[in-house]
């Protein structure tokens, strides 16, 4: 599968993949008569690391009942993801305060009643839904009071599926990419009927991989029809929930505690103290520990720099041996062909960009991919911190995770 990735979106794709898709799919609001003009709307997306707002706009009529969708502005919020406020919920609503205000701002204020606003909660907000749903419905609330003190259309926070994740990302890259409608030259919006790509999107509590498909889902769970600009899509999506970059990281973590030994994954000559109860504070990573641990502990844990055996950790994190389906990816969840090209991002882009910019080590091709990560999963901590002054910040061990192909 990896050797149909095409390439890496650019960090302007990337900060507008968020919800754009939900814009796209929910554009019908008010059927309210208005002349000629923009429609504006507000869409919070609130990821397990880091909550972003993007503000979109779009002209009034639309093309076979789909709007034509522009990215107006942004805003990145301050701190961590609404999920990380499970214990001060009032401080989830409180952290989206300056970009709302941004907001009344950017959206003409004549336009502020009719214009929609969503929060749409990702894998973040799924695991702590999981585990402390109490918790999870007080963050909401708080965020839904903050939300609806605001003149604009208030249409709901909630957590999505991992199915509304998939289908959002892939909506909007291929949206993006002009593969839906493209504005010509003599200036009319046609349908280039070009095949769609694949979107492959690694976020940091799970990650997702959606694409068209020509044949029926065996898993009717991981199907979505759409109909987008007049044209139907039969599209295969699947989340993986603790496949996101942070928490892989975790998992590997706790792999590396399980064996008593040190970190392969970390480069030598680096160490840090690891407290437990963040260790094995998520469901991702609760089985991989002790029956019994004090949460209060913490143990020391020092790099070894060994690809083979980081290799070895994270090959455990997969399970190719069960499959109920005629076919499947991992973990027994089933998967069509794959067929065509793939664009990945999200930290797909942030970890290649990594290695190609701060390490300077080419990643144009898999075959190139794989020897970067050998090449730095090889080297000591003193090499590594050898990046560029601007880039120290980015040379964190916990970038260095080698790709598994299968």
């Amino acid at each position: 599968m990896a050797r149909k990735v095409l390439s890496l979106l650019l960090p302007s794709l990337l900060a507008a993949v968020g919800l754009a898709g939900l814009l796209l799919l929910c554009v019908p609001t008010r059927d309210v008569w208005e002349p000629p003009s923009f429609k504006y709307g507000i869409v919070l997306d609130a990821g397990s690391s880091h909550t972003s707002m993007f503000i979109y706009k779009w002209p009034a009529d639309k093309k076979n009942d789909t709007g034509i969708v522009s990215q107006h502005s942004s805003c990145n919020v301050h701190g961590g993801g609404i999920s990380s406020y499970a214990d001060n919920p009032s401080g989830a609503g409180q952290s989206l305060v300056e970009c709302l205000d941004q907001a009344l701002r950017d959206v003409p204020k004549d336009r502020h009643t009719g214009t929609p606003l969503y929060l749409g909660a990702t894998a973040g907000m799924r695991l702590l839904n999981l585990t402390r749903p109490e918790a999870a419905a007080n963050v909401l609330a708080a965020v839904t009071r903050t939300l609806t003190q605001y003149p604009f259309h208030f249409r709901g926070a909630r957590i999505l599926s991992g199915q509304d994740e998939g289908v959002f990302g892939w909506v909007t890259a291929n949206y993006l990419l002009e593969k839906f409608i493209k504005y010509g030259w003599v200036g009319q919006w046609f349908q280039p009927r070009k095949g769609t790509l694949g979107a492959m999107d690694l976020g940091g509590a799970s990650t997702q991989i959606t694409f068209e498909t020509a044949s029926p889902a065996e898993d009717p769970a991981n199907e979505v029809q759409l109909r987008l600009y007049g044209q139907h899509y039969r599209v295969y999506t699947h989340s993986f929930l603790c496949y996101g970059r942070d928490q892989v990281l975790q998992r590997l973590l706790a792999g590396a505690l399980q064996t008593h030994g040190p970190h392969p994954c970390w480069p030598r000559g680096y160490s840090a103290q690891v407290q437990l109860q963040d260790v094995y504070d998520s469901p991702c990573t609760a089985a991989q520990g002790p029956l019994t641990f004090n949460s209060s502990a913490s143990i020391s844990l020092s790099g070894s720099s060994e690809p083979a055996l980081c290799r070895s950790l994270v090959s455990q994190l997969f399970n190719f041996s069960s499959c109920h389906f005629s076919q499947c990816s991992f973990n027994g969840v089933f998967q069509p062909p794959v067929t065509g090209s793939f664009i990945a991002f999200s930290a797909f882009f942030y970890t290649v960009d990594f290695l190609r910019t701060v390490m300077g080590l080419p990643v144009a091709t898999l075959q190139q991919l794989e020897v970067a990560t050998t090449t730095l999963c090889s080297q000591t901590w003193s090499e590594v911190r050898l990046a560029p002054p601007w880039a120290t910040q980015r040379a964190q061990p916990a970038h260095i995770i080698p790709p598994v192909t299968h």
